[in-house]
């Protein structure tokens, strides 16, 4: 009979264990995911050049390497900067571009420019409807940057910086992102 007890309290202690993580949990803010939608009215450029390519790897949070027509490409984000490497909130800021992107077929879209001066296409990436562009800069984890010809969403961008440094969201808490 006692061995049957601490069988059923230890079995209690368990239980109650994985109740209180379970809590915890909900009091925890939910990271991005490639289902949140930050920025709902972003832009569609119909009439820029487009093009599909698959994720292969996130190498930061503005920048990722596609297989695109049997090749990979390095593709820098349009319109967005995040942390270096050297940076605070560096992998936070890939963390939430990983889980907008990683492993996706994205649509490319073009601006003005093909290419940066390191040979990077130069891109607003969407994964289905969604301008990952714009749900960085709406999460806190990117800050708008005009990168001249390239400007066609920069307001819009901005407003979205705006609002997520109002908000103190992502990075703007770790102040990397200048005023």
């Amino acid at each position: 009979m006692k061995k049957e007890r601490n069988f059923n309290n230890s079995h209690l202690c368990w239980l109650i264990l994985l109740a209180l993580l379970l809590a915890a949990c909900d009091l925890l803010p939910a990271p991005a995911a490639s289902g949140d939608v930050l920025a709902p009215d972003a832009p569609q450029l119909t009439n820029a050049l487009s093009e599909t390519a698959v994720v292969t790897e996130v190498i930061d949070g503005d920048t990722i390497n596609v297989l695109l027509d049997g090749r990979t490409y390095r593709v820098r984000y349009i319109g967005i900067d995040t942390p270096e490497r050297d940076e605070a909130c560096f992998g936070d800021a890939t963390a939430a571009n990983a889980a907008y992107v990683e492993g996706q077929t994205v649509r490319l879209v073009t601006d003005v420019s093909n290419t940066d001066r390191f040979d990077r296409l130069l891109r607003y990436v969407y994964v289905g409807e969604v301008l990952v562009n714009a749900e960085l800069v709406a999460g806190g984890w990117a800050e708008s940057k005009r990168y001249q010809p390239d400007d066609a969403l920069f307001n819009y961008l901005e407003e979205l910086e705006d609002s997520a440094a109002n908000q103190q969201l992502g990075c703007h808490p770790a102040g990397v992102f200048s005023p």
